[in-house]
């Protein structure tokens, strides 16, 4: 992984402005956020102790509306990372049309240690620390890496016990009970099998003679899994952090994953009602992973998993990044070179935007959909998305990458130049 994800990711942005014809001033507003802030946060220990924790919110651009943008729990997380998040999280809402600017939030934790109650606490403490950065109209967090609708729960019950009033529409990816939408939690992975089915289409595939390995199964990965072996994709390969499994006839993945659950562990298993029986399988890493003979894989873990080093050893024709920068920049020509299609984070894993899109527009406006219309209404945001960068790509004889950043780039020029370019460099001096 780029020790500095911020200049990797600026990096890649300034490559594809200078390829596409973008204006200069268009990457001089990109090329730093507009504010970050960082806090140490305390916490009781169940034990009593005290202890402290970084944590930061960036919000990295508003220029086509109020930032968005989740918050993570990661042990390995800082603030390069945050506001490289947020600086994809600003090119993604763009890109699918959506009318936030993107922002990013983290706690440097491995949440794995901290009890029930002291997760609470953590999660609490943090919007103590940030509830005059945030706000319905400001910046709207949403769960990440580490974190779910419970946490989210927590955190919206503090903002308005703070704020003194009811306020659903600060924070999405919430309970039901408290106002978070229907289809939230699969948003991610509904999106990327949503694009996966749109390469499909244009492609004429025979579903059933397509083979996928999927990096990382945790909420994005697992969902794309399961509606792809519903579609009826043989998914041979999953893994997690301590590994992944392999099965040449493809997996049963509501089996592997409620074993996961079960026992923590991946494993190759199908099951009925509540009997599992082990299928023969082989125990792979995840570098094993990232180079199997498949179609289609999917990295849905963590940033930089293929890198220059690595890039010649993929195998597959189709790359769909659920993870944010799960290509190094480094990385892009030798897979470009290669024929190998990427299809980029900023449009593969917009779902979780999409859909929380929805859920603060039913917070505001006081409404309920059910799962079928927000279904509905995220495939229309992925195909549209989808279908331009294409048309893009085939018109202009742009990879998929850069047609959809060219496509992000472009709608955040149109907001500059409508802004006044002048006057908005002197507002952020």
């Amino acid at each position: 992984m780029s020790t500095d994800l911020l200049k990797d990711a600026l990096k890649r942005v300034n490559t594809i402005v200078e390829k596409t014809g973008i204006e200069q001033s268009t990457y001089q507003a990109l090329a730093q956020p507009q504010r970050t802030l960082s806090s140490n946060i305390s916490i009781r220990r169940d034990n009593g102790k005290l202890d402290y924790f970084e944590a930061h919110r960036c919000q990295y651009n508003d220029l086509l509306g109020p930032t968005k943008g989740g918050i993570r729990f990661h042990q390995d997380t800082n603030v390069s990372e945050v506001q490289a998040l947020a600086l994809w999280m600003t090119l993604k809402c763009a890109a699918v049309g959506v009318p936030f600017g993107g922002a990013k939030g983290a706690v440097t934790v491995d949440p794995k240690t901290l009890s029930p109650m002291e997760l609470e606490r953590l999660a609490r403490a943090y919007i103590r620390a940030n509830a005059d950065f945030i706000g319905p109209e400001q910046d709207i967090p949403a769960p990440d890496v580490y974190t779910n609708a419970r946490i989210m729960g927590w955190m919206m019950d503090e903002y308005e016990k703070i704020a003194r009033r009811k306020s659903p529409a600060v924070i999405t990816g919430k309970p039901l009970i408290f106002g978070g939408s229907a289809g939230r939690e699969s948003a991610t992975g509904r999106g990327a099998f949503l694009i996966i089915e749109q390469l499909s289409n244009k492609n004429n595939w025979d579903n059933s003679d397509k083979t996928v390995a999927i990096q990382g199964f945790g909420n994005g990965g697992y969902h794309c899994a399961r509606l792809l072996q519903q579609s009826g994709y043989k998914v041979v390969a999953v893994s997690d952090s301590k590994g992944g499994i392999y099965c040449k006839e493809g997996l049963d993945i509501e089996s592997v994953y409620q074993e996961k659950q079960r026992s923590k562990s991946l494993k190759a298993v199908y099951c009925k009602d509540s009997v599992c029986e082990s299928v023969e399988h082989d125990v792979i890493s995840n570098d094993e992973l990232l180079s199997l003979n498949v179609d289609i894989l999917v990295p849905a873990a963590l940033a930089g998993a293929i890198t220059k080093e690595n890039a010649d050893s993929i195998a597959a024709n189709y790359i769909v990044e659920i993870a944010n920068g799960p290509v190094e920049a480094d990385a892009d020509p030798i897979l470009n070179d290669r024929g190998i299609m990427v299809i980029p984070d900023i449009l593969a894993n917009a779902g979780g935007v999409i859909v929380s899109y929805f859920e603060w527009c039913q917070n505001r406006q006081g409404e309920a959909w059910d799962e079928q219309v927000v279904n509905d209404k995220l495939a229309n945001y992925m195909q549209d998305a989808f279908d331009r960068a294409w048309e893009l790509s085939r018109e202009e004889g742009l990879d998929i990458r850069d047609a959809v950043y060219k496509i992000a780039l472009q709608r955040i020029q149109s907001a500059l130049q409508a802004h006044g370019t002048q006057s908005y460099f002197e507002n952020r001096e």
